[in-house]
């Protein structure tokens, strides 16, 4: 089943990474100070508080760091269970909140490799989701 993709809040400090997911592109904010890669979208460093951060484009891969299948939902999400939760751990280090998609719940397994896929929410915006990278799905098939 195909999740919904509801419209996400964009706002000023988000405009830009909500315009290059729309365009297949994930964006991180990156400290200039102490070189972290920032997640979620802000402009401040939760690691050294500095405000000198700027975008750049992250890999789009990372692992299964933890999950769960959501049997029971509600609002736009209320008739697409189960599906799949899950944090993945960016290459670049920070670990975001996201689904997993074109996987059934039941073949998912934290430190599965992973790549973004974007899900159109609107004109000027996509929502970021997972799906097995092409060297996971071989393995699978034996290919």
């Amino acid at each position: 089943m195909t999740l919904p993709a509801p419209m996400p809040l964009v706002t000023g400090e988000t405009r830009e990474f909500w315009a290059a997911a729309a365009e297949g592109i994930l964006l991180l904010r990156w400290c200039r100070r102490c070189d972290a890669a920032v997640w979620y979208p802000r402009t401040i460093c939760p690691v050294c508080h500095e405000a000198d951060t700027y975008w750049r484009q992250a890999s789009g891969t990372g692992t299964v760091y933890s999950y769960t299948v959501v049997r029971r939902a509600a609002g736009a999400y209320k008739d697409a269970a189960p599906f799949v939760l899950a944090y993945v751990e960016l290459a670049e280090g920070p670990r975001i909140m996201t689904n997993l998609v074109r996987i059934s719940p039941d073949r998912v397994r934290i430190g599965q490799a992973v790549h973004a896929v974007f899900d159109t929410a609107g004109p000027d915006a996509a929502l970021v989701r997972f799906a097995p990278s092409p060297e996971t799905e071989a393995e699978k098939t034996g290919g």
